[in-house]
């Protein structure tokens, strides 16, 4: 298969575009949430950044495995424009807003998000539903995060 390097290079830069945008809109919460109690297991403020960098590359190369697909399971795309529109939200509640309750009912809603694009992603080939995995993964942690900052703040 010959890499298509333009959707190669959209398909990467559209997450982090939104991870980016998202993070700029949100950095002053970041002062925030270094004094806000959280519950253990909390890594340190650095992490965040990288793996969601390493995050959104993973998801830019899942999509772009689809997108050159010759043929998607249903929506693929669209369940994948859907949760990045989640994603892009919840750090604005989270850190933004700091509604940490309302923030963790959206987390739910990005996890099931997440699901379903990774179920699409995996039926239309299977690397790219792979490659969501630690996605997924990831949003379960921070969903435990996420409500346990809610319990320990409120």
């Amino acid at each position: 298969m010959k890499i298509q390097w333009k959707k190669l290079i959209v398909s990467i830069l559209l997450p982090l575009a939104v991870g980016g945008v998202s993070a700029l809109l949100t950095q002053n919460g970041m002062r925030d949430f270094e004094i806000i109690s959280k519950p253990p297991l909390s890594p340190p403020a650095w992490l965040f950044p990288v793996a969601w960098t390493a995050l959104y590359i993973l998801m830019g190369v899942a999509c772009y495995l689809v997108w050159t697909a010759p043929r998607q399971a249903p929506g693929a795309l669209f369940a994948y424009g859907i949760q990045l529109f989640f994603n892009f939200f919840w750090s604005i509640i989270f850190f933004g807003v700091k509604n940490y309750l309302f923030a963790f009912v959206w987390l739910l809603c990005l996890w099931a998000a997440i699901l379903v694009t990774l179920i699409r992603f995996y039926r239309t080939r299977r690397p790219a539903g792979w490659l969501l995995a630690p996605y997924l993964l990831w949003v379960t942690f921070a969903g435990y995060l996420n409500f346990g900052i809610w319990l320990m703040n409120r």
